[in-house]
C-alpha cells in the first residue's frame, strides 16, 4: 500500500485528539477528520473514507460502542476501527470487539505503539494479542439470548479446522500453532483464513469471541492449558 494512511479520530477530549494528530501526522498518517461524540464520527466516515477510526468509547451524545456498530455494517471498504479506553479490561471495548472492531489501545499508549497500532490494522491484522482477547471473553461473554446474535455455526469447519480454532482461542500464536500441531507455520495461515472466510468474521479477535460464544472451548479449558504450558 503506497498511498497515505487515512486516519479518523474521534475522542471528546480535545488534548487527546490533538496529541494523537501530532503523533500520527510526525509518522507521515494523515488525520483526515476529527470527531467529538459518535455521531459526527459516523457522519466524518462517511464523508472522509478514512481507513481507521480510533473510536474513544465514552463520548456524548453517542457513545463509540453504537459508532462503531453503525460504522461497521459488513459493506466494502469499510474502515478497521480502534477502540481507545483509559481502563485495562474496560466492558465496553469487549462489546466493541463483538461489533467488528480490530482491536483496543489504552490511551496511554507509546507513539511508537500508536502508530504501530495504526499501520498492523491497516493491512487487515487484529491489533489485540489472543491472550488479552481471552481475558475479554473469560469475564464478559454471557451465555443465552444476549449472546445469540454472536453465534456462528461451526458445523462448516472440518475437525482439523476447529482443532486450530480452539488453540487460537487458547492463546497460541501462528508460530505455537505450527509447533503444536506439527505443520508449517505457512499451513496453519491458511487453515486460520479460511476459519474467518467460513464464519464471516473479520480477524483472529472475533474468532476468539467465537470459540468462547459457542462453547467450543471455555474458561477452564483455558486455564488447564495455560498450566501444562507453563509446566512445559
Amino acid at each position: 500500500m503506497t498511498e497515505p494512511l487515512r486516519v479518523l479520530l474521534a475522542d471528546d477530549q480535545t488534548l487527546v485528539r490533538t496529541g494523537f494528530r501530532l503523533i500520527l501526522g510526525a509518522d507521515g498518517i494523515d488525520v483526515v477528520a476529527e470527531a467529538t461524540n459518535g455521531t459526527e464520527a459516523v457522519e466524518a466516515v462517511r464523508r472522509t473514507r478514512p481507513d481507521v477510526v480510533l473510536m474513544d468509547v465514552r463520548m456524548p451524545e453517542m457513545d463509540g460502542l453504537e459508532a462503531t456498530r453503525r460504522i461497521l455494517t459488513g459493506t466494502p471498504d469499510e474502515p478497521r476501527v480502534i477502540i481507545l479506553t483509559t481502563f485495562d479490561l474496560d466492558r465496553y471495548v469487549y462489546a466493541a470487539l463483538s461489533a467488528g472492531a480490530s482491536g483496543f489501545l489504552l490511551k496511554d499508549v507509546t507513539p511508537e505503539h500508536l502508530t504501530a497500532a495504526v499501520r498492523t490494522v491497516r493491512t487487515g491484522d487484529a491489533l489485540l494479542a489472543p491472550a488479552i482477547t481471552r481475558r475479554l471473553v473469560q469475564r464478559f461473554t454471557r451465555r443465552g439470548s444476549d449472546t445469540a446474535a454472536l453465534h456462528r455455526d461451526l458445523a462448516s469447519l472440518t475437525p482439523r479446522e476447529l482443532e486450530v480454532l480452539g488453540l487460537l482461542a487458547r492463546g497460541l500464536s501462528n508460530a505455537e500453532l505450527a509447533t503444536r500441531l506439527h505443520l508449517a507455520e505457512a499451513t496453519v495461515k491458511t487453515h486460520v483464513a479460511r476459519i474467518l472466510a467460513k464464519l464471516g468474521l473479520r480477524d483472529r479477535v472475533q474468532a476468539v469471541i467465537v470459540a468462547y460464544e459457542t462453547g467450543l472451548v471455555s474458561a477452564g479449558e483455558r486455564e488447564a492449558a495455560q498450566q501444562s504450558t507453563e509446566q512445559t
